[in-house]
């Protein structure tokens, strides 16, 4: 039957029976659309999404390839809700591209910073960290800079950059000492930090921790006491727990643990933390997979990270960490993560607040359980989350995006 004619039938049986309300539907039969996808301004063959805010900017940015060498980062920034165009940053063919250690991007007062991690030898993990800069008012990138300049052919990356006065705070692992010396002899994964101009100057450059675990992620974040920085840390019996190192009136802090989870474990589980801040109110969430039980937890400061609060378990079970997290408001963050489910990966996110109060875990998208599907992304622009993923069909990868309201969350 026609579409025209149910209509009219409809409307036919309106008018004998009468008027009446239609019932409403049931709770059960209305499907709220939460998160609404975006349309993704990366291509396929794209991968490695990063994204960031600061006050009225975000920018996500990416790699593509071609061919087996070809590697092109790019950018796109989110304009009223849409992500526009992208522009290319650099290209290169002796790039490290790695599924964990991705590329980033920030930004300060107009001034944008980038990186990439460039092979220093034929050595498979001989890299270098170089970064790429364009001052406010510059209409070209000034690209390929050195972080470091210890020379060394061994590793160096899993950086963190933020917005830091007038300038950037950057820092990274750094394996200097880990290149063998005479007798055969190797020192371990270090963690390094500096002050970076916006032309790509160091300013000022420190040594946090001599000893990390080789390949997480770090993290780190601006209080009102200064900058912090959150990592997992390595002891030499291969206790592998997240820890804390702070400046406090000019001088660093000793690395602290957030709280001992006690996870001993010997190798790298490829699983940082991550960090946000409102003034000294601070936040941190991360993957244990202490007494073989994974799980994700997220723990408060309310002094600029010098005493921490129990953590609160937010999921475990099959969980696969690859964590975000982020304030929405003074009292109450949002978190992030990865777990698997059934041959796939979901990619929730869920509010917790101070009291340990959560809310219902929102599914954001289903992603491929595999490497390929790197680390999401989560940001907030006024009251919107905005996410970055890398979807994998078949073979082929591609960055997508979207958006939900944080009022969307239900602690019903």
């Amino acid at each position: 039957m026609r579409k025209s004619s149910i209509y009219y039938l409809l409307v036919t049986i309106s008018l004998m029976f009468g008027c009446k309300e239609a019932a409403k539907p049931t709770a059960a039969e209305v499907e709220v659309k939460v998160v609404e996808e975006l349309t993704s301004p990366a291509k396929e063959s794209s991968a490695l999404p990063h994204l960031m805010s600061n006050k009225d900017v975000a920018l996500l940015s990416w790699v593509e390839t071609s061919g087996d060498t070809l590697a092109t980062m790019k950018y796109s920034e989110l304009v009223d809700g849409k992500w526009q165009s992208s522009k290319n940053i650099l290209t290169g063919t002796d790039w490290f591209v790695n599924w964990a250690d991705y590329p980033m991007i920030t930004e300060n007062n107009g001034s944008l910073w980038s990186h990439v991690l460039k092979k220093s030898t034929a050595g498979t993990y001989s890299y270098d960290i170089k970064m790429n800069v364009k001052p406010k008012g510059a209409t070209e990138w000034k690209t390929d800079l050195p972080l470091h300049t210890d020379g060394t052919p061994t590793e160096h990356g899993f950086v963190s950059i933020v917005p830091y006065n007038d300038h950037f705070f950057v820092n990274w692992l750094d394996g200097r000492n880990t290149e063998e010396n005479e007798v055969g002899e190797r020192e371990a994964m270090s963690l390094r930090a500096g002050v970076v101009s916006v032309t790509g100057e160091m300013l000022e450059e420190y040594e946090l921790d001599a000893r990390t675990c080789d390949c997480c992620q770090t993290t780190s974040v601006i209080t009102d006491n200064g900058p912090i920085v959150i990592y997992r840390d390595r002891s030499a019996d291969e206790i592998r727990d997240i820890s804390i190192v702070r400046q406090v009136a000019g001088e660093w802090t000793a690395p602290k643990a957030i709280h001992e989870d006690n996870w001993q474990i010997k190798g790298c589980p490829v699983n940082g933390p991550k960090v946000d801040a409102l003034g000294n109110n601070v936040v941190v969430a991360w993957f244990t997979g202490a007494e073989n039980a994974p799980k994700v937890q997220v723990s408060f400061s309310s002094d600029g990270g010098e005493v921490f609060t129990a953590p609160i378990v937010i999921a475990e079970g099959i969980i696969m960490g690859r964590v975000d997290v982020l304030w929405t408001d003074e009292d109450n963050a949002v978190v992030s993560w990865m777990e698997a489910n059934d041959k796939s990966a979901l990619f929730k996110a869920m509010i917790v607040r101070k009291d340990g109060t959560t809310s219902k875990q929102q599914v954001i998208t289903k992603m491929a359980d595999s490497r390929k599907s790197g680390f999401p992304q989560m940001e907030m622009v006024e009251e919107t989350l905005y996410f970055a993923w890398t979807e994998q069909v078949a073979a082929v990868t591609q960055v997508r995006t979207a958006k939900m309201s944080v009022d969307a969350f239900s602690f019903n």
